[in-house]
């Protein structure tokens, strides 16, 4: 029996997930959560085989969730179930020490192939992300931010404040604005508006 631990930030995705699993053989949904840092205490508390991860969830998540589970469960497998199909994404999470990444938009019956493999010991990453990040390689000015710097360019693309990004990533405001000079810096822009611009031409938000 496969147990396995969802984490999203979203009631109805989390209901959603669970019936497809409940509909397949061998797999048990073990414990949901609605943010990182639940799906942290539980992956401490108890013993899964998978965590189902959101990539973007309040408080702990993403890059700094798969990097603390890994630490605290080495042997946890971990798949993580993205709302962006960039290959930026995919390589950050499996560097960080995920298992396999999923978009969203899959169907049911990828789903379960991802989960059953990551499950087996094997690595899952789809059609379309693996061609992308063959593409891709290094060329993206990006690649040279750290995954924290990268996260506070998403999130300053996004629309949020140093206040609200220090709040959300639990850093001071002061640190996300050197976080911001030195995104700045390395990618050669000259202002939020060009950072906002960059990062909607390479489909970051």
């Amino acid at each position: 029996m496969i147990r396995v631990l969802v984490a999203d930030d979203h009631k109805i995705v989390r209901d959603g997930l669970k019936r497809i699993l409940a509909s397949a053989s061998g797999i048990e949904v073990a414990a949901e959560a609605a943010n990182g840092d639940e799906a942290l205490a539980l992956a401490r508390s108890g013993d899964y085989d998978v965590a189902m991860l959101d990539m973007s969830m309040p408080g702990l998540s993403g890059i700094d969730l798969i990097k603390r589970l890994k630490i605290e469960k080495p042997a946890l497998r971990i798949l993580v179930l993205s709302m962006h199909g960039e290959p930026q994404y995919a390589a950050r999470a499996l560097k960080a020490g995920a298992s396999g990444y999923l978009n969203k938009d899959s169907a049911a019956e990828a789903l379960l192939g991802a989960l059953r493999k990551v499950a087996a010991g094997g690595v899952h990453v789809s059609e379309a992300a693996a061609a992308a990040l063959l593409q891709a390689g290094d060329k993206s000015s990006h690649d040279v931010l750290s995954d924290r710097e990268f996260e506070v360019l998403r999130l300053l693309a996004g629309g949020l404040g140093p206040t609200e990004i220090g709040e959300k990533l639990h850093l001071s405001v002061k640190t996300v604005s050197t976080h911001k000079a030195r995104i700045l810096d390395k990618l050669g822009l000259g202002s939020t508006a060009e950072l906002v611009r960059y990062a909607l031409d390479h489909k970051l938000v």
